[in-house]
């Protein structure tokens, strides 16, 4: 009787799979109350292994892109509770406008504090109230939702600091709204390092599977890159790649540095950057006892390191290692705010404004950013 009961249950709900997750709750409930002591304790140490998960915020990113979409959807599928425990942070009607453009009915619980959530009833939602939806048609740029993120961001930095969550992971931004919207600094990684008041090394990581890389020069033009190779720039992208590869629990990582010019400068005839500047760096790192290996000519150097050679490389400039990522796996790379106390991580696409409020944006690049973003806050957390 126990069981027809439950399929009846089961069947009349709306939406079997957007809401497989709260049924599998609601289910567990029932049988709590229906079995032996055994069991119960069986399920009692599941509760307890989910409550050792860390708190992760997942940022809903900016208003018109793909952000909500792509947090909906992995909420509906179940998959943030197998690594963490989530709070969403964002204004809940942008949440539930990408979950509707998805199809998907989302059990939610609003809150107004992390201590509030409660993850049997639905996905935790601390609404920022800052941001209407018929305010921010998808796919344009609004100074509202610029603002929106520089919010939720200084808000998640805030809820870190305080130790209420262990980590977060924002959806995609946009740096024009963000700066429409008055923020002073070149990007958000920039934004983020002023609030932590972080003054060590960081910057971008981008990351596909198990390979990191970090840049020694970014966003600038190609004809600036060579002046701005210093022992400085490049020992600082060294140390940024070692540390945040530690972080992550790689006891000694093992970095590759590439060359700047064809064929590694061909002994200076092509070029001396390799021999002034670069090859006295993996030097000193090494005096240091860093594991640094080159210069190699970075047309053969990710050869090496997607065979598994190398756990991070160093780039001269922001191409060289994004062009070898992104055709190796587009739909897969992560970022990390490398260097900032806090884990934080984002998926390495943008806001594809071109495909916002369709419910077609894929999910996997996020997915990966929570699985890191996990994996680091259970590292540090230890």
């Amino acid at each position: 009787m126990g069981i027809y009961r439950i399929h009846n249950a089961v069947k009349e709900e709306k939406h079997i799979n957007c809401n497989r997750s709260f049924l599998l709750k609601k289910l567990a409930r029932y049988l709590l109350n229906n079995i032996d002591m055994k069991a119960k304790v069986k399920i009692k140490r599941k509760d307890d292994f989910m409550n050792r998960k860390p708190i992760l915020g997942i940022l809903l990113g900016d208003g018109a892109g793909v952000g909500a979409e792509i947090i909906a959807k992995l909420a509906a599928s179940g998959f943030y509770e197998e690594y963490c425990r989530p709070v969403v942070i964002g204004d809940v009607r942008i949440f539930e406008r990408g979950a509707s453009v998805c199809g998907l009915e989302i059990p939610m619980q609003v809150i107004e504090k992390v201590e509030d959530a409660d993850w049997d009833q639905g996905i935790p939602v601390l609404d920022q109230k800052d941001l209407n939806p018929q305010e921010v048609p998808y796919g344009q740029i609004h100074i509202k939702s610029g603002q929106a993120c520089l919010d939720m961001l200084r808000t998640a930095i805030e809820l870190y600091q305080e130790g209420k969550i262990d980590g977060f992971c924002f959806a995609p931004l946009n740096k024009q709204a963000m700066i429409k919207a008055g923020c002073p600094f070149e990007s958000e990684h920039h934004y983020m390092a002023h609030l932590f008041n972080h003054t060590d090394p960081f910057g971008e990581i981008n990351v596909l599977g198990d390979l990191w890389t970090t840049r020694t020069t970014s966003h600038i033009p190609i004809s600036m890159v060579s002046q701005n190779l210093t022992e400085e720039t490049i020992m600082r992208a060294v140390r940024l790649a070692n540390v945040s590869l530690k972080n992550s629990g790689i006891e000694k990582p093992r970095l590759a540095l590439a060359a700047l010019n064809p064929h590694c400068g061909e002994g200076g005839k092509c070029g001396r950057e390799e021999i002034d500047v670069i090859g006295p760096v993996i030097e000193k790192a090494r005096e240091m006892g860093i594991d640094a290996n080159g210069p190699f000519p970075s047309d053969i150097l990710f050869i090496k390191a997607f065979n598994g050679d190398f756990d991070g490389v160093v780039t001269m400039y922001h191409d060289q290692g994004q062009i070898a990522l992104k055709l190796k796996g587009f739909d897969q790379g992560i970022t990390i705010a490398g260097g900032l106390p806090a884990p934080i991580v984002t998926c390495a696409h943008g806001t594809a404004y071109d495909i916002a409020g369709k419910g077609i944006v894929k999910t996997s690049a996020f997915e990966n950013a929570v699985k890191m973003a996990a994996r680091m806050a259970n590292h540090l957390r230890g």
